[in-house]
């Protein structure tokens, strides 16, 4: 996990899907010119705070190991050959009782607080737990198991004590809100005022000011929660890796043969040779669905996929559900919010719940009147095929692919052809050589080690100085014990604090499945555009040029902007033409297949904004209402006939396995901020095509990095894309991007 400070660590660690906590932005304080970054490292001198404070040692070689500094080239990078899980729960231990005596040590320090011995300071602490995370990281994400879900069981109410302890350290608090205070703000530069904020927030948003049983009881509810995250998140990968649907030789109808060689490897990894496996993840259902000729098979698939930790069995959520949400909303109503979403969104862009409903309702009817023309042109299809039935949600993928080639005569496998795993990669380091100056050089003389064969290394530099970045990993493969879906994380993050600047370490984690051996991996378009997605965090981090671990973090709502934008140059001629060649003879893609993909780009959009909006809504409805005596099943069930659902289409999460908001709170009340963030995402799109460079314009590039990727979280979200666009943002590109009907509105902006 990236540093980011001690007090969010924790927080960032604990959800399975979060990529670093929003911060609220007092724009009394702070809303004024850009932030400006120094540009040679610095070093606040807090002399000998922590000369008192021992090493966290154990005695134990394996948690001892987990605890070191990194060793190795690149200012060091982690043991991952090394990690042993018998060591983990006295690393944990260790790392908390270091990290809480350099805590003591700034609270008690008898000098007056200012901003080098109290907030410096604090962006100093806690080095070894966050090394202890890394690998915590990579045993919950990337190789689960048995033994560590044990682990992570005992140990997560654990360290939300450890977390409680430091959020309510009275003396800690009153030392951050004197220099919050004092006069001496308006004399650091614009990023140090907002690092004195985001400090000060965290506390004061994370129960710093209550006193006594109020207090007490904020505590017990986050210990408490710590263990339901968990075990909510256990539940789903339960049933991801207990629920798999084999098939013989005369069920593979329909089938591309490159996903019939890859579910025959899977069950043969399973010890089911002979046979073919259909995992219980999207990789997997998502082309199953979209070509299995077998409408029996293709509901079973759907059932088992849709019904994860919702089988009334030991592994089921919903009343763990029910549970996370009254203790939510007994939470915030402690700190005197209305509801959780209001406490939430208060430090988003959006700023409140009703902000992002209006986003969201203002597409959805354009996005469910899609659908019923969709619907309408599949179920043509049926019935000239003689079929007596109506489209089922296991049938939307598999006619929406026939009338894709019917009317697009685009067909989704002749187009995976031409998208090899590990040439589209090329060309995303095209892309980010072309907009971020970067160049990535495999690492392959064993120097940096890695968790799993799959995984694959690069060494990031400046292509015109040479200068080193980071060091980039990849994890491309699903396997057993590893999450589903695709996400991007950190081992280190930018920051100048021991006067030199850190070396980045960055990672992307997708679940393709793996081919036969010697055989190329190709994936669907959406798939590449996932690829590309994930790879704009990773740019995100590799490109930031903050000072301070805690300028980082990021605003929910904005951090998927910079992901999405970067799904824009997939299809931009560059990376077409020269990374999208045919598997077996290296043929590039025929313009009139090029065409035919350009012409479908808002094909089915009906399908994907309605399952998204659909799960964005539901999330926000669950954190707005009065959760007390809630039944999940029924609130998802009622919500969506309001909304008027329609019957063809599912949730794309639905709540027992929704873990973006209950296996964490990084995306809780704002899962909405994937559109949002598609709104800025469109909006910038059409600024570079509307420069004479197109996508490629340096100029527009530069902007793009200098005030959006750079600055990280160092500059107020709106701030930033003001100095980018000149303007806020406008809805009416997102609707155009997706071949909807404008709004009826007279304010188009965001």
């Amino acid at each position: 996990m990236r540093k980011t400070s001690l007090v969010s660590t924790i927080a960032l660690m604990t959800a399975l899907y979060g990529c670093g906590d929003a911060q609220k932005t007092d724009t009394a304080q702070l809303k004024s010119e850009p932030t400006e970054m120094s540009s040679e490292p610095i070093n606040e001198d807090i002399g000998d705070l922590f000369a008192g404070v021992e090493a966290a040692t154990t005695g134990d070689a394996n948690a001892d190991k987990l605890l070191a500094p990194y060793e190795g080239p690149y200012q060091g990078v982690p043991h991952f050959d090394e990690m042993n899980l018998d060591g983990l729960k006295a690393a944990l231990e260790a790392g908390m009782e270091k990290s809480l005596a350099e805590v003591d040590a700034i609270a008690n320090n008898p000098e007056p607080p200012t901003f080098a011995n109290t907030i410096i300071a604090l962006e100093k602490t806690g080095d070894e737990l966050g090394r202890v995370f890394t690998y915590w990281g990579i045993w919950s994400s990337n190789m689960s198991s048995p033994e560590f879900r044990a682990i992570q069981g005992e140990m997560s109410p654990k360290l939300s004590e450890f977390q409680s302890k430091i959020n309510q350290n009275d003396k800690l608090f009153q030392r951050v809100k004197t220099v919050y205070e004092s006069d001496v703000m308006g004399d650091l530069r614009p990023d140090q005022q907002r690092l004195v904020w985001l400090t000060y927030d965290g506390f004061a948003s994370n129960g710093a000011t209550l006193d006594g049983a109020e207090k007490m009881r904020y505590a017990e509810i986050n210990k408490r929660l710590a263990t339901l995250h968990t075990d909510f998140a256990n539940n789903v990968l339960a049933d991801e890796e207990g629920y798999v649907t084999y098939i013989n030789a005369d069920q593979l109808g329909g089938l591309p043969e490159s996903f019939i060689k890859a579910a025959a490897a899977a069950a043969e990894s399973r010890e089911r040779a002979g046979e073919y496996a259909i995992t219980n993840t999207r990789s997997s259902m998502d082309p199953f669905l979209t070509y299995s000729d077998e409408r029996d098979l293709r509901e079973t698939v759907w059932r088992t996929y849709y019904s994860r930790g919702d089988n009334g069995d030991q592994h089921d959520n919903n009343a763990i559900i029910a549970e996370i949400l009254q203790l939510r909303d007994e939470r915030v109503k402690l700190l005197g919010y209305e509801n959780y979403a209001a406490w939430r969104l208060q430090n988003r862009m959006a700023k409140t719940p009703d902000r992002a409903l209006d986003l969201m309702e203002a597409v959805w009817p354009a996005a469910t009147a899609r659908v019923a023309e969709e619907v309408a042109e599949m179920q043509a299809i049926v019935d000239a095929e003689g079929g007596d039935f109506e489209i089922a949600p296991w049938d939307y993928r598999y006619y929406m692919e026939k009338v894709r080639q019917d009317k697009y005569d685009l067909d989704s496998d002749e187009v995976k052809q031409y998208l090899q795993l590990d040439k589209l990669r090329d060309a995303m380091f095209f892309v980010a050589g072309e907009l971020f100056n970067f160049n990535f050089t495999p690492i392959n003389d064993g120097s940096v080690p890695v968790w799993h064969e799959d995984v694959k290394v690069w060494e990031v530099t400046d292509k015109t100085s040479g200068k080193h970045i980071g060091v980039w990993y990849l994890d491309p493969f699903a396997r057993p014990g590893k999450s589903s879906g695709a996400w991007a994380t950190g081992y280190r993050s930018h920051d100048t604090l021991d006067g030199v600047e850190k070396s980045v370490l960055s990672s992307n984690n997708s679940n393709f499945i793996k081919g036969a051996p010697g055989e190329p991996v190709l994936i669907s378009w959406d798939d590449a555009t996932t690829y590309f997605h994930e790879f704009g965090h990773a740019l995100h981090a590799l490109s930031s040029n903050v000072d301070y671990p805690t300028l980082n973090s990021g605003v929910r709502d904005y951090t998927e902007f910079q992901s999405q934008l970067l799904e824009r140059w997939l299809p931009t001629d560059q990376v077409i033409d020269n990374y999208l060649v045919h598997h077996e003879t290296g043929e590039p893609i025929p313009d009139a297949l090029v065409a035919k993909i350009k012409a479908a780009s808002t094909f089915n959009q009906g399908f994907s904004t309605t399952e998204y909006l659909a799960s964005a809504l539901v999330d926000m409805r669950y954190h707005m209402s009065d959760p007390t005596g809630i039944d999940p099943d029924s609130f998802e069930r009622e919500t969506l006939a309001e909304l008027g659902m329609p019957d063809e289409i599912v949730m794309r999460h639905r709540s027992p396995h929704f873990g973006h908001i209950f296996s964490g709170e990084g995306y809780s009340a704002g899962y909405y901020g994937y559109m949002w963030a598609d709104v800025l995402t469109a909006d910038a799109a059409e600024a570079f095509a509307e420069a004479p460079g197109g996508f490629y314009d340096k100029d527009v590039a530069k902007s793009l990095v200098d005030n959006l990727f750079r600055v990280r979280n160092s500059i107020d979200p709106a701030d930033a894309y003001l100095k980018f666009r000149g303007r806020e943002a406008r809805i009416e590109a997102l609707m155009r991007d997706r071949g909807f009907p404008l709004p009826d509105t007279d304010s188009s902006e965001n």
